[in-house]
């Protein structure tokens, strides 16, 4: 289960991109999470997805 709070879930996202998957396509597919949702959460909080830095940003 991913965290509620969109500053947490930040920070854990981050970290499992970092250290555990190459890309957010391969993060969402091993959690069983929607892409669109996760990066609509994100950006409620002005965070978007770089693919070339493998983060949110």
């Amino acid at each position: 289960m991913l965290p509620k709070d969109p500053i947490i879930l930040l920070s854990y996202l981050n970290t499992q991109l970092r250290d555990n998957y190459s890309g957010l396509e391969e993060l969402c597919q091993a959690l069983d999470v929607d892409r669109q949702e996760l990066e609509a959460k994100m950006r409620e909080i002005t965070y978007v997805y770089d693919p070339e830095q493998n983060q949110f940003i």
